[in-house]
């Protein structure tokens, strides 16, 4: 697998996003739209790069085919800041950064196609929506959801609990999340993996080398933090005024909602509903895991089997759309 190549990227709001690109000349295949893989929440795109047994999302995207970009929003991975202010919220990743992102892949690909492919990854899946809502001209094709959500049906008590105050979640600020979950997380796997399990199950995914896992972690944003606690006690995905969420039908993107069947951070109910209520006439559902490999919000890029059971479906969907 060739190198990726790193980019820079101006948003026009003062901060240069990161973007890396993957294409390997001998694989990639004329005619498929390039893939831009959209992050989550409180973490970077350092993930997808990576897997603990095999192939990464990233590299089994790209032995299939694939020309893959990755992007890492303001205040996530490599991406710098210039001016932009540092008090931001969803319709700024989701407008301004996933706009910034798009702009870049469609004038630099070299596979000559004039729209790309989104995979927005948990919380990157609603900001994928909420960019076509506010955006509809964008040159988007098709939509992969990866363990996300538009509309809160189920919060896991939990995250619930995380975010049950909008005030109290917008105040508090948390720094070094990466130092402490590089601590927390082999710990958690031996003496707590029910905790743990909530995101990431030790049944499924090799945790040895957590210390590297960890390199996606990022601070929490208070502004984020509100907004989602907003979110979550309203149901409805509202982003820049637009309801989101009630948009959903309107959608004809060809869609894939990948769910993960034991995730406590989108629970099953909520991940699955976009794909129940989107109005798109090509839509496909894939459910990950069992009762003797239960699938949890991160084992979706980590688990053991993760490139037959998830990233080869990934790219088939999006070969034939």
């Amino acid at each position: 697998m060739s190198a990726p190549e790193q980019f820079l990227v101006d948003n026009a709001a003062g901060w240069r996003l990161a973007m890396t690109r993957v294409s390997p000349p001998e694989t990639t295949k004329p005619g498929l739209r390039p893939v831009l893989i959209i992050p989550g929440y409180g973490m970077n795109s350092f993930i997808f790069g990576f897997h603990p047994e095999g192939l990464s999302l990233v590299e089994a995207l790209a032995a299939r085919g694939h020309e893959v970009w990755t992007v890492d929003l303001r205040g996530q991975g490599r991406t710098i800041r210039a001016r932009g202010s540092l008090r931001y919220g969803m319709a700024e990743l989701a407008i301004e950064d996933v706009a910034a992102a798009i702009k870049h892949v469609v004038t630099n690909t070299r596979t000559g196609a004039d729209k790309v492919d989104l995979i927005g990854c948990s919380l990157g899946t609603a900001l994928a929506f909420a960019h076509v809502a506010c955006v509809p001209e964008s040159p988007v094709h098709a939509i992969v959801s990866l363990g996300g959500l538009v509309t809160w049906k189920e919060a896991h008590p939990i995250v619930r609990f995380a975010f049950g105050s909008p005030w109290l979640a917008g105040m508090l600020r948390v720094k070094n999340t990466r130092q402490m979950a590089r601590v927390a997380l082999p710990v958690l796997a031996k003496v707590a993996p029910s905790v743990l399990s909530v995101y990431l199950n030790h049944r499924s995914t090799d945790l040895s080398q957590s210390h590297r896992m960890v390199q996606t972690v990022e601070d929490p944003h208070p502004v984020i933090n509100r907004e989602i606690a907003e979110w979550i006690q309203r149901g409805d995905l509202v982003v820049d005024g637009i309801n989101v969420s009630k948009k959903l039908a309107s959608f004809t993107h060809p869609f894939l909602c990948v769910v993960a069947n034991d995730d406590g951070i989108v629970p099953p109910a909520t991940s699955r509903h976009t794909y129940d209520v989107i109005g798109s006439s090509t839509k496909e559902i894939l459910f990950v895991g069992d009762a003797d490999l239960p699938i949890a919000h991160a084992d979706l890029f980590l688990c053991r089997g993760a490139e037959d059971r998830v990233f080869a479906p990934i790219a088939n969907f999006l070969h034939d759309v």
